[in-house]
């Protein structure tokens, strides 16, 4: 469910008075208040995606993987609240009690009816303005990843479909291999 948007200019204190654990999600992007509420098919893919990426993260010393909800604070008017970050471990001082404050190193976003406009747009040229390292954006509806670079040609983004996503947080470190289709395999 979207909201019309609601413009002022928001502190970060202001931001985190609004409503928690109403199963609603509440995010300031480029000043403007945006309200979504994540379906079935949305979770269950984040759920997934979170038991391949926390074991391996940590059974490899790389950092931290952040599940939703988890405040993103980049500066004021642009309080996002991710599906998924990874924050490497030579970062993890921007990691604070109220929620990150900075870039993490990888964002990830599902998208469900009322977020793909957002996901797709602003929100993508709001993490590369800030300079978040990757962005991937889960499509259920197509069962695919796009994954974004910073640094890559813009508009440039690799689509992965079918076949392996590999990810490697750390440059020479290991590598993860995610299974394309068995992620988004029976999703409804």
């Amino acid at each position: 469910m979207a909201t019309k948007p609601v413009f002022q200019t928001w502190t970060y204190d202001e931001f985190a008075r609004l409503p928690r654990g109403d199963g609603n999600r509440y995010e300031v992007i480029a000043g403007e208040l945006v309200v979504s509420s994540p379906d079935m098919p949305h979770q269950e893919l984040i759920g997934r995606l979170h038991v391949l990426l926390r074991p391996f993260v940590d059974a490899n010393g790389l950092g931290r993987v952040v599940l939703s909800p988890a405040d993103v604070s980049f500066g004021p008017g642009d309080y996002f609240v991710p599906d998924m970050v990874f924050v490497r471990g030579d970062r993890l001082g921007i990691i604070r009690r109220r929620g990150i404050e900075g870039a993490p190193d990888l964002v990830i976003e599902v998208l469900s009816g009322s977020t793909a406009y957002r996901d797709r747009g602003i929100k993508r040229e709001r993490y590369a303005h800030y300079g978040v390292a990757e962005y991937w954006v889960l499509d259920p509806d197509r069962s695919r990843i796009v994954r974004h670079r910073l640094g890559e040609l813009a508009g440039m983004p690799a689509v992965v479909a079918s076949g392996c996503l590999e990810w490697q947080p750390v440059p020479g470190g290991p590598t993860l291999r995610i299974d394309v289709a068995a992620l988004f395999s029976g999703l409804e």
